[in-house]
């Protein structure tokens, strides 16, 4: 929140979450299994690189205390993932944007989502993933969700999406922008 007399601008950086601590409990006690297990050199050596790297990757990706999400003056920055954070981070600006959609994935873990709905003339987002194949990926993974919508969206997953910050800083820097549930 912020203190009186400032802008409210909201942002969440990547850091530990319930579903970050379990992967890494996961990924520790497979490598732990791989390490002391009686597995061939390939399977120990492909098991490794999956759950030791994808642990190391998490864990990197958590410490790493990145943007995920703001939203201010400017408009919203989707953060990207903190591998590659600039070549996928995003900056949609206040004038082409017309509501700020929450939304979820249709997975077994019903991921959480946020993005934007742009203006129809607005450009494309800067960054990889904005083609034809991109578009027909998210239709598939987010059915009822436009494509444009998910194109311009980030998964809530290593960081907290706090609706109510983000509801205030929406209504304060574009009170004409809406915050849409699309569920």
């Amino acid at each position: 929140m912020a203190a009186e007399g400032t802008a409210p601008v909201y942002e969440a950086r990547y850091g530990m979450d319930r579903r970050n601590v379990g992967v890494l409990a996961v990924s520790a006690l497979f490598t732990v299994i791989l390490v002391l297990g009686d597995f061939t050199p390939v399977q120990r050596v492909l098991g490794l690189v999956l759950f030791g790297g994808g642990g190391v990757l998490m864990a990197f990706t958590a410490m790493s205390r990145r943007v995920a999400f703001r939203v201010d003056g400017t408009g919203v920055l989707l953060g990207g993932s903190p591998a590659r954070h600039l070549a996928t981070t995003a900056h949609v600006p206040w004038e082409d944007i017309t509501a700020v959609v929450l939304w979820q994935q249709h997975s077994a873990e019903g991921i959480p989502w946020v993005g934007v709905a742009r203006r129809p003339d607005a450009g494309p987002l800067p960054g990889p993933g904005q083609g034809r194949a991109a578009r027909a990926t998210m239709r598939a993974l987010a059915p009822g969700v436009p494509a444009d919508v998910a194109l311009a969206s980030r998964a809530v997953s290593g960081w907290h999406l706090d609706r109510d910050a983000l509801a205030a800083a929406v209504a304060y820097f574009a009170p004409g922008v809406q915050v849409v549930d699309a569920g």
